[in-house]
Protein backbone atom coordinates (compact mmCIF):
# COMPACT_ATOMS: atom_id res chain seq x y z
CA UNK A 1 0.00 0.00 0.00
CA UNK A 2 1.49 3.21 -0.84
CA UNK A 3 2.01 6.20 1.46
CA UNK A 4 -0.43 8.89 -0.54
CA UNK A 5 -3.25 5.94 0.11
CA UNK A 6 -2.41 5.77 4.06
CA UNK A 7 -2.35 9.05 4.20
CA UNK A 8 -5.63 9.67 2.20
CA UNK A 9 -7.60 7.04 4.44
CA UNK A 10 -7.82 9.18 7.76
CA UNK A 11 -9.16 11.64 5.32
CA UNK A 12 -11.76 9.34 3.95
CA UNK A 13 -12.53 8.04 7.49
CA UNK A 14 -12.85 11.49 8.91
CA UNK A 15 -15.40 12.63 5.71
CA UNK A 16 -17.59 9.35 5.90
CA UNK A 17 -17.60 10.14 10.02
CA UNK A 18 -19.11 13.94 9.44
CA UNK A 19 -21.77 12.85 7.04
CA UNK A 20 -22.83 10.35 9.21
CA UNK A 21 -22.84 12.87 12.22
CA UNK A 22 -24.48 15.52 9.18
CA UNK A 23 -27.08 12.66 8.40
CA UNK A 24 -28.18 11.29 12.13
CA UNK A 25 -26.21 13.70 14.77
CA UNK A 26 -29.65 15.37 15.35
CA UNK A 27 -31.54 11.85 16.24
CA UNK A 28 -28.44 11.05 18.78
CA UNK A 29 -28.63 14.75 20.38
CA UNK A 30 -32.49 13.76 21.03
CA UNK A 31 -31.61 10.40 22.56
CA UNK A 32 -29.54 11.86 24.44
CA UNK A 33 -31.39 14.72 25.62
CA UNK A 34 -34.42 12.73 26.60
CA UNK A 35 -32.15 9.89 28.38
CA UNK A 36 -30.48 12.81 30.35
CA UNK A 37 -34.11 14.38 31.50
CA UNK A 38 -35.15 10.80 32.60
CA UNK A 39 -32.54 10.75 34.73
CA UNK A 40 -32.11 13.72 36.06
CA UNK A 41 -35.40 15.72 35.14
CA UNK A 42 -38.53 15.80 37.92
CA UNK A 43 -41.62 14.59 36.08
CA UNK A 44 -40.40 14.92 32.83
CA UNK A 45 -42.18 11.38 31.85
CA UNK A 46 -45.40 12.78 32.68
CA UNK A 47 -48.16 13.17 30.06
CA UNK A 48 -48.27 17.05 30.88
CA UNK A 49 -45.11 17.73 30.22
CA UNK A 50 -44.78 15.69 26.40
CA UNK A 51 -47.90 17.33 25.96
CA UNK A 52 -46.52 21.06 26.47
CA UNK A 53 -43.18 20.55 24.90
CA UNK A 54 -44.67 18.50 21.63
CA UNK A 55 -47.11 21.94 21.54
CA UNK A 56 -44.59 24.43 21.74
CA UNK A 57 -42.12 22.63 18.72
CA UNK A 58 -45.08 22.17 16.30
CA UNK A 59 -44.97 26.23 15.19
CA UNK A 60 -41.32 25.74 15.01
CA UNK A 61 -41.69 22.66 12.90
CA UNK A 62 -44.41 24.17 11.01
CA UNK A 63 -42.55 27.28 9.66
CA UNK A 64 -39.37 25.29 9.42
CA UNK A 65 -40.72 22.97 6.97
CA UNK A 66 -40.99 26.25 4.78
CA UNK A 67 -37.62 27.35 5.85
CA UNK A 68 -36.48 23.94 4.51
CA UNK A 69 -37.64 24.02 1.41
CA UNK A 70 -36.27 27.79 0.60
CA UNK A 71 -33.05 26.92 2.10
CA UNK A 72 -32.90 24.00 -0.20
CA UNK A 73 -32.33 26.28 -3.00
CA UNK A 74 -29.77 28.48 -1.14
CA UNK A 75 -32.14 30.48 0.09
CA UNK A 76 -33.42 31.93 3.71
CA UNK A 77 -36.86 33.36 4.52
CA UNK A 78 -35.99 36.05 7.11
CA UNK A 79 -40.02 37.22 6.98
CA UNK A 80 -41.58 34.09 8.99
CA UNK A 81 -41.88 35.50 12.28
CA UNK A 82 -43.70 38.72 10.28
CA UNK A 83 -46.27 36.72 8.06
CA UNK A 84 -47.00 34.78 11.89
CA UNK A 85 -47.70 38.46 13.04
CA UNK A 86 -50.04 39.90 9.92
CA UNK A 87 -52.01 36.56 9.60
CA UNK A 88 -52.58 37.12 13.37
CA UNK A 89 -53.70 40.89 13.18
CA UNK A 90 -56.13 40.09 10.68
CA UNK A 91 -58.04 37.33 12.12
CA UNK A 92 -60.10 39.88 14.66
CA UNK A 93 -61.15 41.85 12.06
CA UNK A 94 -62.70 39.34 9.60
CA UNK A 95 -64.07 36.87 12.08
CA UNK A 96 -67.43 38.83 12.08
CA UNK A 97 -67.84 36.64 8.62
CA UNK A 98 -67.46 33.38 10.08
CA UNK A 99 -64.12 31.71 11.33
CA UNK A 100 -63.49 30.11 8.02
CA UNK A 101 -63.44 32.99 6.24
CA UNK A 102 -60.82 34.96 8.89
CA UNK A 103 -58.66 31.89 8.36
CA UNK A 104 -58.93 31.83 4.78
CA UNK A 105 -57.91 35.92 4.93
CA UNK A 106 -55.02 35.06 6.95
CA UNK A 107 -53.65 32.26 5.12
CA UNK A 108 -53.92 34.10 1.84
CA UNK A 109 -51.88 36.71 3.34
CA UNK A 110 -49.10 34.57 4.36
CA UNK A 111 -49.13 33.28 0.72
CA UNK A 112 -49.58 36.62 -0.90
CA UNK A 113 -46.15 37.62 1.09
CA UNK A 114 -44.53 34.85 0.21
CA UNK A 115 -45.42 34.93 -3.28
CA UNK A 116 -44.17 38.90 -3.01
CA UNK A 117 -41.06 37.63 -1.57
CA UNK A 118 -40.51 35.13 -4.34
CA UNK A 119 -41.04 37.59 -6.76
CA UNK A 120 -38.61 39.94 -5.77
CA UNK A 121 -36.00 36.83 -5.45
CA UNK A 122 -36.91 34.81 -8.53
CA UNK A 123 -37.71 37.75 -11.23
CA UNK A 124 -36.65 40.96 -10.03
CA UNK A 125 -33.10 39.07 -8.79
CA UNK A 126 -33.45 40.29 -5.55
CA UNK A 127 -30.89 38.86 -2.86
CA UNK A 128 -32.86 36.56 -0.32
CA UNK A 129 -32.10 37.65 2.83
CA UNK A 130 -32.58 41.50 1.58
CA UNK A 131 -35.93 40.63 0.29
CA UNK A 132 -37.66 38.66 3.61
CA UNK A 133 -35.22 41.13 5.60
CA UNK A 134 -37.69 43.98 3.84
CA UNK A 135 -41.19 42.02 4.69
CA UNK A 136 -39.46 41.00 8.51
CA UNK A 137 -39.47 45.03 8.85
CA UNK A 138 -42.59 46.33 6.69
CA UNK A 139 -44.59 43.42 7.72
CA UNK A 140 -44.41 43.30 10.90
CA UNK A 141 -45.14 47.04 10.78
CA UNK A 142 -48.03 46.55 9.05
CA UNK A 143 -49.41 43.83 11.78
CA UNK A 144 -48.78 46.67 14.50
CA UNK A 145 -50.95 49.29 12.15
CA UNK A 146 -53.80 47.20 11.37
CA UNK A 147 -53.70 45.83 15.13
CA UNK A 148 -53.48 49.46 16.40
CA UNK A 149 -50.31 48.14 18.23
CA UNK A 150 -52.35 46.70 20.72
CA UNK A 151 -53.44 42.83 21.50
CA UNK A 152 -56.87 41.95 20.90
CA UNK A 153 -58.68 38.84 21.92
CA UNK A 154 -60.27 36.31 20.30
CA UNK A 155 -63.94 34.87 21.57
CA UNK A 156 -64.50 32.27 18.21
CA UNK A 157 -64.93 28.56 20.20
CA UNK A 158 -64.17 26.93 16.94
CA UNK A 159 -60.85 28.82 16.51
CA UNK A 160 -60.30 28.47 19.72
CA UNK A 161 -60.49 24.55 19.41
CA UNK A 162 -57.35 23.99 17.13
CA UNK A 163 -55.17 25.57 20.22
CA UNK A 164 -56.70 23.77 22.75
CA UNK A 165 -58.75 20.63 21.38
CA UNK A 166 -57.05 17.31 21.21
CA UNK A 167 -57.85 14.42 19.42
CA UNK A 168 -57.06 10.71 20.48
CA UNK A 169 -54.93 12.47 22.93
CA UNK A 170 -52.62 14.31 20.88
CA UNK A 171 -53.57 18.09 20.55
CA UNK A 172 -55.03 19.55 16.89
CA UNK A 173 -51.67 21.40 16.86
CA UNK A 174 -49.48 19.06 16.84
CA UNK A 175 -51.31 16.63 14.41
CA UNK A 176 -51.74 19.58 12.02
CA UNK A 177 -47.88 19.88 12.02
CA UNK A 178 -47.38 16.09 11.59
CA UNK A 179 -50.09 16.14 8.54
CA UNK A 180 -48.24 18.92 6.82
CA UNK A 181 -44.54 17.06 7.42
CA UNK A 182 -45.96 14.25 5.90
CA UNK A 183 -47.30 16.50 2.78
CA UNK A 184 -43.93 18.53 2.61
CA UNK A 185 -42.50 15.19 2.83
CA UNK A 186 -43.89 13.66 -0.55
CA UNK A 187 -44.09 17.22 -2.12
CA UNK A 188 -40.32 16.84 -1.94
CA UNK A 189 -39.39 13.15 -2.45
CA UNK A 190 -41.98 12.18 -4.91
CA UNK A 191 -42.81 15.05 -6.93
CA UNK A 192 -41.57 16.64 -10.03
CA UNK A 193 -41.06 20.32 -7.97
CA UNK A 194 -39.15 18.37 -5.17
CA UNK A 195 -36.58 16.94 -7.39
CA UNK A 196 -36.61 20.05 -9.40
CA UNK A 197 -36.09 22.05 -6.23
CA UNK A 198 -32.85 19.83 -4.82
CA UNK A 199 -31.59 20.45 -8.46
CA UNK A 200 -31.83 24.20 -8.69
CA UNK A 201 -30.26 24.36 -4.92
CA UNK A 202 -27.46 21.98 -6.07
CA UNK A 203 -26.43 24.20 -9.22
CA UNK A 204 -28.75 26.71 -10.11
CA UNK A 205 -27.11 27.75 -13.55
CA UNK A 206 -27.00 24.00 -14.43
CA UNK A 207 -30.66 23.70 -13.87
CA UNK A 208 -31.07 26.79 -16.10
CA UNK A 209 -28.98 25.65 -19.17
CA UNK A 210 -30.94 22.03 -18.69
CA UNK A 211 -34.41 23.71 -19.11
CA UNK A 212 -35.40 23.71 -15.71
CA UNK A 213 -38.17 26.59 -14.35
CA UNK A 214 -35.67 27.74 -12.68
CA UNK A 215 -37.88 31.46 -11.94
CA UNK A 216 -40.90 29.32 -11.13
CA UNK A 217 -39.09 26.87 -8.38
CA UNK A 218 -37.77 29.39 -6.24
CA UNK A 219 -41.35 31.49 -6.86
CA UNK A 220 -42.88 27.99 -5.36
CA UNK A 221 -40.70 27.97 -2.07
CA UNK A 222 -41.27 31.30 -0.50
CA UNK A 223 -44.39 31.07 -1.42
CA UNK A 224 -44.97 27.48 0.12
CA UNK A 225 -43.02 29.18 2.94
CA UNK A 226 -45.10 32.29 3.18
CA UNK A 227 -48.01 30.23 3.73
CA UNK A 228 -46.76 27.68 5.75
CA UNK A 229 -45.93 30.21 8.28
CA UNK A 230 -49.71 31.98 8.26
CA UNK A 231 -50.69 28.47 9.02
CA UNK A 232 -48.28 28.84 12.54
CA UNK A 233 -49.86 32.70 12.79
CA UNK A 234 -53.28 31.18 13.02
CA UNK A 235 -52.62 28.01 15.31
CA UNK A 236 -50.33 30.28 17.76
CA UNK A 237 -53.55 32.77 17.56
CA UNK A 238 -55.91 29.98 18.73
CA UNK A 239 -53.22 28.52 21.33
CA UNK A 240 -52.97 31.92 22.83
CA UNK A 241 -56.57 33.33 22.20
CA UNK A 242 -55.53 36.64 21.27
CA UNK A 243 -54.06 38.40 18.33
CA UNK A 244 -50.96 39.38 19.51
CA UNK A 245 -48.74 40.73 16.50
CA UNK A 246 -46.14 42.22 19.07
CA UNK A 247 -45.14 38.79 19.84
CA UNK A 248 -46.17 36.44 17.36
CA UNK A 249 -43.85 34.76 15.20
CA UNK A 250 -40.85 36.82 17.23
CA UNK A 251 -37.42 35.47 16.87
CA UNK A 252 -39.43 32.36 14.57
CA UNK A 253 -37.01 32.99 11.70
CA UNK A 254 -33.56 31.92 14.16
CA UNK A 255 -35.55 29.16 15.22
CA UNK A 256 -36.98 27.58 11.92
CA UNK A 257 -33.17 28.06 10.29
CA UNK A 258 -31.86 26.66 13.19
CA UNK A 259 -34.24 23.41 13.12
CA UNK A 260 -33.40 22.98 9.45
CA UNK A 261 -29.56 23.33 9.54
CA UNK A 262 -29.51 21.22 12.67
CA UNK A 263 -31.45 18.69 10.73
CA UNK A 264 -28.98 17.86 8.25
CA UNK A 265 -30.24 20.55 5.70
CA UNK A 266 -26.85 21.93 4.50
CA UNK A 267 -27.09 26.22 3.33
CA UNK A 268 -25.30 26.01 0.40
CA UNK A 269 -28.51 24.27 -0.94
CA UNK A 270 -29.53 21.03 -2.84
CA UNK A 271 -30.96 18.70 -0.29
CA UNK A 272 -33.92 19.29 1.81
CA UNK A 273 -34.09 17.06 4.79
CA UNK A 274 -37.86 16.73 5.95
CA UNK A 275 -37.62 14.49 9.18
CA UNK A 276 -34.18 16.03 9.91
CA UNK A 277 -35.94 19.47 10.18
CA UNK A 278 -38.74 18.08 12.66
CA UNK A 279 -36.13 16.46 14.67
CA UNK A 280 -34.07 19.64 15.03
CA UNK A 281 -37.35 21.57 16.03
CA UNK A 282 -38.06 19.11 18.77
CA UNK A 283 -34.03 19.04 19.63
CA UNK A 284 -34.43 22.95 20.10
CA UNK A 285 -37.44 22.53 22.26
CA UNK A 286 -35.64 19.97 24.21
CA UNK A 287 -32.73 21.96 24.56
CA UNK A 288 -35.05 24.72 25.94
CA UNK A 289 -37.00 23.00 27.80
CA UNK A 290 -34.09 21.23 29.61
CA UNK A 291 -32.14 24.31 30.84
CA UNK A 292 -35.34 25.87 32.10
CA UNK A 293 -36.81 23.21 34.26
CA UNK A 294 -33.11 23.19 35.71
CA UNK A 295 -33.44 26.70 36.81
CA UNK A 296 -31.75 28.32 33.83
CA UNK A 297 -32.82 32.23 32.57
CA UNK A 298 -34.59 31.81 28.74
CA UNK A 299 -31.71 34.16 27.41
CA UNK A 300 -29.16 31.06 28.17
CA UNK A 301 -31.27 28.92 25.98
CA UNK A 302 -31.15 31.54 23.54
CA UNK A 303 -27.59 31.31 23.49
CA UNK A 304 -26.71 27.68 23.26
CA UNK A 305 -29.37 27.63 20.36
CA UNK A 306 -27.15 30.40 18.66
CA UNK A 307 -23.84 28.53 19.70
CA UNK A 308 -25.53 24.92 17.97
CA UNK A 309 -26.39 26.73 14.76
CA UNK A 310 -22.90 28.30 14.52
CA UNK A 311 -21.41 24.56 15.18
CA UNK A 312 -23.66 22.94 12.93
CA UNK A 313 -23.00 25.39 9.94
CA UNK A 314 -19.10 25.57 10.53
CA UNK A 315 -19.31 21.27 10.36
CA UNK A 316 -21.28 21.65 7.15
CA UNK A 317 -19.19 24.11 5.44
CA UNK A 318 -15.73 21.59 7.06
CA UNK A 319 -17.07 18.50 5.07
CA UNK A 320 -18.05 20.66 1.43
CA UNK A 321 -14.92 22.14 1.64
CA UNK A 322 -13.04 18.58 1.79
Amino acid sequence: MSSATMSARPWTDRARSGLWLQRNGVYVAVLVLLVFNLLFTANFLSTANFRTQLLQAAPVVIVGLGMALVIGTEGVDLSVGAVMALSAALIPLYLGYGVFAAIAVALLAGLLAGMFNGLLVAYIGVQPIVATLAFLVGGRGLALVIAHGQLVEVDNSTLLSLGTNDVLGIPVTVLIAAVLSVLVGLLVQRSTFGRRLVAVGGNRTASALAGLPVRKVLFGVYAISGLLAAIAGVLATARLGASDPADTGLLMELSAITAVVVGGTPLTGGRVRILGTVMGAVLMQLVRATLIKHNLPDSTAQMVQAVIIVVAVYSARERSTR
